[in-house]
């Protein structure tokens, strides 16, 4: 016997009409039907007999799904179902559509050739389907024949053009009317002006559950937690969406998560603000008075409060800055993801997660730090789940595992294709001993590189200071502000755009992910000029790029003069001083027909001659401080040619009154 025969069809049916009852006001006009219903508290009909239902099967020419008919044998038809549908058909009025809306040529008109059974589907429901709805609100109730599951159960499936969304499937009749009963609750959950308060026994039940839910995710039972929560969420139960969406958003979900109830209350509003504004910024087609809808309730302190946290998020100088143990632990992790190291940043912050403590009841997790432009790379949904998984806010438990970390170390990574095969071409400079700050003052001109944009983390690491180093972006961030306003373009000036970080072993890097194309006869190694008082080591491969032929370049220098190199280029190595036999070009290109095979092998010695790593993450998705070098090319000799690109802006044609002042009146 399955569930939907078994169902207790009239407890169920006695609960929805009383629920609907209690939710009127008393002085409220209503037609006779719905009054008479409100006093007999039964939103029903006397039930159908086992002659009147297989009447219908005759006329209709089929049998009926189980769970329609246990339905039918206690009411024989319904009113209010759900918030939309106004009454619902019994044995009576039960029909065929046969696509008496003519929507399954509007529907068809949007499938193309390679549509799938489920497309298909909700082109064939409107031609095949039994039409339950007798009144609604454009809202359409159908039964489907032909899909149908193992124990004769009909899908349902419900449609209103006002909601502009495809069919929605119930797996059943029983379902859909679950389904009914949750859609009444979410709409009649905030009581308006005058209406009774709306409180039963479905309502305290689910209040209870979002309670458990909030102990269960601080214990770090973040599953059965989002289970209640969802289900709550349902039935409209306040706070469930908010709670919810606190922990959708550490599992890297940004959809439609919006805190509501909770962004607006100023107990959490510096916390969860600035993810919601991160989000809004991240799509920058976004009109900004779009925010204010998520604002709904807010005051106009906490409406500035946003519109000062989007503006910081926009341009980087958003910092989360916890009080407390769990805030000094922040500052660590920042200082360490600052010059990428991300997965000690992490476990940093992770270590220190148990000390946190929330901001009232219904605060569930840190989360102002997913807005912050050094932690919030960070965040996958694998470490999201750690995070979640660690009790909390008081509460005590086993420690998940710790996830794995995201950097592979060493060097070999930079040969592997990365998503969109951007990475053919790569040059970086390591340099023993130093701090990243010190590269500008080894690598760079007078001003050490900046391009004079404040810093961003408040770290005193801006262009103005000395240090010559740029604010934390992305290495397309960088780049993309590295050309706002640029006007000339040389052929012969080869000046990086690299970002700096840590490389294990006490080494120090500078990395560029987008040369300029290689020069053989007028590239000048930098490395003897950042050696100075120390050893430094470079390197430029380009064994994958679609320009030119393959090229490999390897250089280091000690006190600021070269040691040894070599550059494989145009099939050939040309090579200086003494190499160590692990660093050989001919161990690498001797016998290789591709010449791109030796990538991994070179990137892996130089890792293993020297003991360094670069951090992949914070590369490829994090946020390190930038600078631009000087020339990695000698400037042109006699009789050399170079070229020079100059890039004027347009000029801005004349204004309306200009026009008129010449033309006479515009005409618009």
């Amino acid at each position: 016997m399955s569930e939907s025969t078994a169902f207790g069809w009239r407890p169920f049916l006695l609960k929805c009409s009383e629920e609907w009852a209690d939710s009127l006001p008393a002085d409220e006009s209503r037609g006779e039907d719905d009054e008479a219903a409100r006093q007999a508290r039964w939103l029903g009909f006397p039930p159908a007999s086992e002659e009147r239902i297989a009447a219908m099967e005759e006329r209709l020419g089929r049998r009926m799904p189980p769970s329609y008919r246990e339905f039918l044998k206690v009411s024989d038809g319904w009113r209010h179902a759900g918030g939309f549908v106004w009454l619902l058909a019994g044995t009576q009025d039960t029909s065929w559509h046969s696509d008496a809306s003519g929507l399954a040529d509007s529907f068809e008109e949007y499938l193309d050739e390679d549509a799938g059974p489920e497309e298909r589907r909700e082109v064939d429901i409107w031609r095949r389907g039994l039409q339950l709805d007798v009144e609604s609100d454009a809202t359409y109730v159908l039964m489907d024949p032909e899909d149908v599951d193992e124990n004769g159960e009909w899908a349902v499936y419900t449609w209103a053009g006002w909601r502009a969304e495809p069919p929605e499937r119930h797996a059943n009749f029983l379902e859909f009317m679950r389904e009914m009963h949750r859609e009444f609750h979410s709409l009649r959950a905030r009581p308006g002006e005058g209406e009774p308060a709306f409180v039963n026994d479905t309502t305290r039940e689910q209040d209870s559950r979002v309670e458990e839910a909030r102990r269960e995710a601080l214990l770090g039972g973040w599953q059965r937690a989002v289970e209640m929560l969802d289900e709550a969420k349902e039935y409209g139960r306040p706070g469930a969406a908010g709670l919810g969406d606190q922990i959708r958003r550490l599992l890297g979900k940004t959809y439609m998560v919006y805190f509501e109830d909770l962004v607006t209350d100023p107990r959490y509003a510096p916390d969860l603000l600035p993810p919601l504004v991160a989000e809004h910024a991240s799509h920058s087609n976004h009109d900004d008075s779009t925010l204010k809808f998520h604002l709904r309730g807010a005051d106009d302190d906490l409406e500035s409060l946003a519109y000062a946290a989007l503006e910081q998020v926009r341009n980087g100088t958003y910092r989360y800055a916890p009080a407390g143990p769990f805030g000094e632990a922040v500052e660590r992790a920042r200082e360490l993801a600052r010059w990428g190291d991300g997965d000690e940043a992490w476990r940093t912050l992770m270590n220190a997660v148990p000390l946190w403590e929330p901001l009232g009841p219904d605060h569930l997790a840190p989360l102002g730090w997913v807005a912050d432009p050094l932690l919030g790379p960070l965040l996958t949904p694998e470490r999201g789940r750690e995070l979640l998984s660690t009790p909390r806010g008081g509460q005590t438990g086993e420690a998940p595992r710790p996830t794995p970390g995201l950097d592979p170390g060493g060097l070999a990574w930079l040969a592997e294709p990365d998503g969109g095969n951007n990475r053919t071409s790569y040059r970086f400079v390591l340099v023993e001993g130093v701090e990243p700050q010190e590269l500008p003052g080894r690598l760079a001109d007078g001003n050490g590189g900046s391009d004079g944009n404040p810093d961003g983390d408040g770290n005193g690491t801006g262009g103005g200071d000395g240090t010559g180093l740029n604010e934390p972006l992305t290495l397309w961030e960088a780049r993309g502000r590295s050309l706002r306003g640029k006007r000339e373009f040389s052929s012969y000036d080869d000046r990086a755009l690299m970002a700096v970080g840590r490389a294990d072993s006490g080494w120090s890097f500078a990395f560029d992910g987008v040369p300029a194309p290689f020069g053989r006869q007028r590239f000048v190694s930098p490395a003897p000029d950042a050696s100075a008082g120390t050893r430094a080591v470079v390197v430029w491969s380009g064994l994958r790029t679609g320009h030119g032929e393959p090229f490999f370049h390897l250089s280091v220098a000690r006190d600021g003069t070269e040691e040894y190199a070599f550059t494989y280029a145009a099939g050939e190595v040309r090579r200086s001083g003494e190499i160590p036999e692990a660093l050989d070009p001919d161990r690498f290109f001797g016998a290789v027909e591709d010449s791109a095979e030796a990538e991994r092998p070179l990137l892996e010695a130089v890792a293993g001659e020297f003991g360094v790593c670069l951090p992949r993450h914070a590369i490829v998705r994090g946020r390190l401080h930038t600078f631009t070098t000087r020339s990695w090319t000698r400037p042109p000799g006699e009789g050399e040619g170079y070229m020079v690109i100059s890039v004027q802006p347009l000029a801005s044609g004349p204004t309306d009154s200009e026009r008129r002042q010449a033309d006479g009146p515009v005409t618009e």
